[in-house]
């Protein structure tokens, strides 16, 4: 059974993760708009792992027969100054992702909720290469400069490779 305040603290993480579903896909639509279609691809695939994220929550919550309860979440921001911006606002959004995992992480501990630690150390995995990601992609961005058209769209093509993967926890799920 999940106590009480890891419960709330996990329904609270199912918004938070499909906001960033929807945060990741308004930065999609900034690069559409661009014409920057691999940062965009990138991030489409981002928005598409955040909504998974979500889900893995939701699973976690309805495998242990808890009650789920959506939030509604803000609109996220749709005004960027550049691709540099849009990366260091993804960086650290993950920063208050990995803060809210740890917070849910600490709370099981204190409850002694063996498998919803199980469960966390995925996302505590996860959130160590989710900041690695971003911070790759800004610092390749800080390297090229804002004028380096040339370098853009070359790093454009190598983000247009990125290719979904269903994150573990929904591949082994029982349908």
């Amino acid at each position: 059974m999940l106590s009480g305040h890891v419960l709330k603290l996990m329904n609270e993480q199912i918004a938070k993760e499909f906001y960033s579903g929807w945060l990741y896909l308004q930065m999609a639509a900034y690069f559409e708009s661009r014409n920057l279609k691999g940062f965009a691809h990138w991030l489409r695939i981002q928005s598409q792992e955040e909504a998974c994220h979500g889900m893995i929550f939701y699973n976690h919550i309805c495998e242990r027969g808890a009650e789920i309860k959506l939030g509604a979440g803000a609109a996220p921001p749709s005004s960027y100054k550049s691709a540099l911006d849009v990366f260091e606002k993804g960086l650290k959004h993950e920063y208050t992702v990995t803060a809210s995992v740890n917070n849910i992480m600490d709370a099981a501990v204190k409850a002694k909720d063996f498998a919803s630690q199980s469960m966390l150390k995925w996302f505590v995995d996860e959130q160590v290469e989710e900041e690695a990601n971003f911070d790759e992609i800004r610092s390749k961005l800080e390297l090229l400069g804002d004028k380096n058209g040339e370098g853009l769209l070359m790093f454009d093509k190598e983000l247009s490779a990125r290719v979904f993967a269903l994150p573990a926890p929904l591949a082994t799920a029982a349908p």
